[in-house]
């Protein structure tokens, strides 16, 4: 497909991050991603084209390693015409959201990255023409942190995204705090992840968006406070879920839809669609630790039922939410054990600056790079090559903390279904799906101070405005302590 001979009145805004700006084809699956630079500090077409490899490479050595081979799409760098590009930022920018333009699109190297769009991704051809319905899920971090290191007991209760709701309440991100706790969603239980994730239909902030032929149909844009109408989606779904009509309008109705919905999500978290092997190394949750939150709303449910017994089934090894959480408990230390280790790094790099394209700190992320992070030893030796380990172990664990998960999903007929296809099933339908994984840029180096100390803010502000007007009887329930141990796995 040749890129640069489209007419840009044939692609619209889809969206951006803090780096980048994507847009995508209004009729080809496929999506331009362009960096972004504030306004005066553009760099150069050398230094973009360097920063687009690095991601590219990443993705290709790196993450492909951790989730397998058709989890992870790296797409591929094209070179555009610059009038092109010009003619195309022109036509977006009164799309982007008014927050978003403190930083301006990269219109002066014409490089750009050219992936799937993975809203309309279709893994086969007789579905091409079917009607697409897709998910994105950003799951966040699934454990509670189990290092030594952890000085604040809450941290080994009470998961960061759960503590992290309430600072940003009271910052004003947020109206309200969701009942979503990522505890929940990686159990495996399907009983806590229906609960989960009707949580987070109720709540979607900025973890769940749902699409229907790339058309963007609920969840927020941007940070913009979002009322969920579940009616509206019911409406949107209800050819989906029951194509002949014949259920009845109205509430019913609705929170039919609604179960359908999280029945689907959840078939399609706990499948194995990929089956590349992964890396030939895994760090692998014996116990995951405590396997729930203390805050968790469906753990407060289960007390106020008067029942105390919190089932953590796990997850299949396959499936893509359980080499997420592989990869996110590469941060075996804790940002308060690792803090330390990257000031070791920074003292060392401050006497010998000329060694930080040798350290591999900015790249290249090849397969040698991919090699290091398989030590998972924790013993410090006092050098700075254990130092860089952890921290380079701790950027891929934040990476797949922040990582967004697609669900594609087509309706498929009873004929058109075989057992090299995957399917999932409901009351009235069935649906062949495609799961994948977006977000992988590795996390910038430089953020582990602000990751430090944010952490802190998160905590403190928890403890000195949650937890003090917490029911003491509610924490008196999880007195038992779980150990967590990280061993390693050949696939």
């Amino acid at each position: 497909m040749e890129v640069e001979k489209m007419d840009e009145n044939e692609w619209k805004y889809h969206g951006e991050g803090n780096q980048s700006l994507v847009v995508s084809h209004c009729q080809r699956c496929v999506v331009l991603r362009f960096l972004k630079s504030p306004p005066n500090q553009n760099k150069t077409p050398e230094e973009i084209l360097h920063h687009l490899q690095n991601i590219v490479d990443f993705g290709k050595h790196v993450m492909k390693q951790f989730f397998g081979e058709n989890y992870v799409h790296h797409g591929e760098i094209v070179q555009l015409p610059l009038d092109f590009v010009r003619q195309l930022c022109l036509k977006i920018q009164p799309e982007r959201p008014e927050c978003r333009c403190d930083k301006d699109m990269d219109t002066l190297s014409g490089y750009a990255m050219c992936l799937p769009n993975l809203t309309r991704l279709q893994t086969f051809r007789f579905a091409e023409h079917r009607p697409i319905l897709c998910i994105e899920i950003k799951p966040k971090c699934g454990f509670i942190p189990f290092s030594s290191h952890v000085s604040q007991e809450i941290k080994h209760k009470v998961c960061r995204y759960c503590m992290h709701q309430h600072l940003k309440v009271a910052n004003g991100k947020w109206k309200r705090p969701s009942k979503y706790c990522p505890l929940d969603l990686f159990s495996g239980n399907k009983q806590r992840m229906h609960f989960a994730l009707k949580s987070l239909l109720q709540e979607a902030q900025n973890n769940l968006k749902i699409f229907k032929n790339g058309e963007l149909i609920y969840g927020c844009k941007d940070d913009q406070d979002c009322v969920s109408d579940w009616n509206e989606l019911a409406r949107h779904l209800k050819p989906f879920f029951f194509p002949s009509n014949g259920l009845v309008s109205g509430p019913q109705c609705t929170r039919t839809i609604v179960k359908e919905l999280i029945h689907v999500i959840t078939m399609a978290l706990l499948s194995s669609t990929d089956t590349c092997r992964a890396g030939h190394v895994k760090t692998v949750p014996v116990s995951q630790g405590r396997s729930y939150c203390e805050a968790s709303a469906f753990n407060k449910e289960l007390v106020r039922n008067g029942k105390h017994k919190l089932e953590s089934s796990g997850l299949p090894r396959g499936c893509l939410l359980y080499k997420t959480l592989q990869a996110q408990m590469l941060d075996m230390l804790d940002i308060e054990g690792l803090y330390p280790l990257y000031s070791r790094v920074e003292q060392y790099l401050e006497e010998f600056p000329e060694e930080r394209s040798t350290l591999q700190i900015d790249g290249p992320y090849n397969e040698a790079f991919y090699e290091k992070l398989l030590d998972l030893s924790l013993e410090d030796d006092g050098t700075v090559a254990f130092a860089l380990t952890k921290v380079q172990q701790y950027r891929i664990a934040m990476t797949a903390k922040d990582c967004s998960i697609m669900i594609a999903l087509s309706p498929c007929l009873q004929d058109e279904c075989s057992e090299q296809r995957p399917v999932v099933l409901t009351s009235k339908s069935r649906f062949t799906f495609s799961v994948s994984v977006l977000d992988l840029d590795l996390k910038p180096y430089e953020s582990i101070p602000h990751q430090y100390k944010l952490d802190g803010e998160i905590v403190n502000y928890y403890l000195k405005n949650v937890q003090a007007k917490e029911d003491p009887v509610m924490s008196n329930l999880f007195k038992e302590n779980e150990d967590c141990t990280l061993v390693l796995h050949k696939v």
